[in-house]
């Protein structure tokens, strides 16, 4: 049985997984209303005029420790298939986040890029719920190449 890292970062897939994720962040975060979404878009536009195609280069670099993170939810999830893996990821909505938002702790604290240490600063206390809105999709988006 392959890993998700193994399926999700293979270099016959991995530019079309890279291409489809930074797909979904955007449309995240196009969906954003709010006082939060508009903070939200502002981070996201910040981040991406400081450093341009930031956010697919981020998402190839750290596809392979997300995949890790998820693993044992996919695990789970084919011992018992279900609905679909997004509707999995819901159902330990805040477990996923937490694994997924610890990858992204570590890269942050990790940066040399002070506007980048801000920039994520300041979304940080509702990426949360940002993460768990978009289970759904990267669920599905998983399967895409999984299933």
């Amino acid at each position: 049985m392959s890993t998700l890292e193994t399926i999700l970062t293979d270099p016959a897939r991995r530019p079309a997984v890279v291409a489809d994720l930074n797909e979904l962040v955007g449309q995240e975060v196009k969906d954003k209303g709010g006082m939060s979404g508009a903070a939200v878009k502002l981070g996201y536009q910040t981040v991406s005029k400081v450093r341009p195609g930031v956010v697919p280069s981020a998402v190839d670099r750290m596809l392979p420790q997300f995949a890790g993170a998820l693993q044992p939810f996919y695990a789970e999830y084919q011992a018992n298939p279900g609905t679909g893996f997004g509707a999995y990821l819901v159902s330990r909505e805040s477990e996923a986040a937490d694994a997924l938002l610890a990858v992204t702790d570590r890269r942050a604290e990790g940066s040399s890029s002070e506007a980048l240490k801000k920039a994520y600063a300041k979304l940080r206390p509702n990426a949360q719920k940002n993460v768990q809105e978009a289970l759904p999709r990267l669920g599905t988006l998983i399967e895409k190449y999984a299933g």
